[in-house]
């Protein structure tokens, strides 16, 4: 009978692959660095084929190696899943869920919702982690995320999705604006007059992917800039006059523009909302909690998730 690798030995294969370090690689495992050299020379010496090349000052994770961390990745995702369906029915809606969410939604929901989520699901912990929606579909794709609380729309093959509510758009400038002069319409991209700045986030963030008529358009146009990772910053700017941009109602309700001295504005009947929901691996072992976690929240976003109205900033 051929050997079979454990699993304390693959997870020090994976930590080996992300780290490129034993040492830290040995921390994240929480085992010294002697032991997780010694499983990894089992492991090797049980597959015949070295997975990293070593020296006194650098490891390297060998081609092979590569491969051999995907493959051990999927074993332990697996693994993971098998305990967490034995667990949720005997205990639904418990232990720890690996949550990650988008900087521009996690300071805006997650303070108002956490409360009445702990309430209704008490045995559930959630362990967050911010990050743009690429790299928490990486991770979620890997294992390392249970869930992703994110944006739409955006591709998102081999998952699963439930949305929650939509979000829509605003067109935000500084007091006095041109482009915000009395009795002007909702907002047109060529309302943005020569000179005028319209600031933006990075181009692989979410709120500039989205589908949304005004910004691809307003985006295209010679005035915009992408210049900022964060929306405090974009309002910081646009309050001194820099300029203006687009914010979402969930962080302008949120109070994001309190204090500062900008005026929102509706956008034109074309600009669609971005939808919040969440998203997870197709046939996750407790795909049926997260779609009551889902629907939980959904129903506390139709009463506590209100949209912009004039009158409000």
């Amino acid at each position: 009978m051929s050997y079979l690798p454990n699993l304390r030995h693959l997870r020090y294969l994976v930590a080996l692959h992300d780290h490129q370090s034993f040492s830290r690689a040995a921390a994240a495992c929480f085992v010294s660095q002697s032991t997780l050299s010694a499983g990894i020379r089992e492991l090797e010496l049980a597959l015949g084929v070295a997975v990293a090349e070593r020296n006194k000052r650098s490891v390297r994770i060998a081609p092979i190696g590569h491969h051999l961390a995907a493959r051990a990745r999927r074993l332990l995702r697996d693994a993971e899943d098998l305990v967490a369906l034995g667990r949720d029915a005997a205990q639904p809606m418990s232990g720890i869920v690996q949550m990650g969410v988008l900087p521009t939604i996690a300071p805006y929901l997650l303070p108002r919702v956490i409360r009445a989520l702990g309430q209704r699901f008490p045995r559930l912990r959630l362990v967050l982690r911010e990050d743009k929606t690429r790299h928490l579909l990486d991770q979620l794709a890997d294992g390392r995320l249970d869930l992703v609380l994110m944006a739409f729309p955006y591709d998102t093959p081999g998952m699963e999705s439930f949305m929650l509510f939509d979000d829509a758009y605003r067109y935000v400038s500084a007091c006095g604006s041109q482009a915000l002069a009395p009795g002007l319409r909702a907002f047109d991209p060529g309302d943005v007059a020569d000179g005028d700045r319209l600031l933006l986030l990075e181009h692989d963030h979410c709120l500039h992917s989205h589908a949304l008529p005004a910004l691809q358009r307003a985006a295209e146009t010679e005035h915009a800039s992408f210049s900022s990772t964060s929306l405090h910053t974009l309002v910081a700017m646009v309050a001194e006059g820099m300029g203006s941009t687009f914010l979402p109602d969930l962080a302008i309700n949120g109070g994001i523009i309190d204090g500062s001295d900008v005026v929102v504005r509706p956008l034109g009947d074309d600009a669609n909302a971005r939808s919040i929901g969440l998203c997870w691996r197709r046939n996750a072992a407790r795909a049926d909690s997260y779609r009551a976690l889902g629907a939980f929240l959904s129903e506390w976003a139709a009463e506590n998730v209100k949209p912009w109205t004039a009158g409000r900033d």
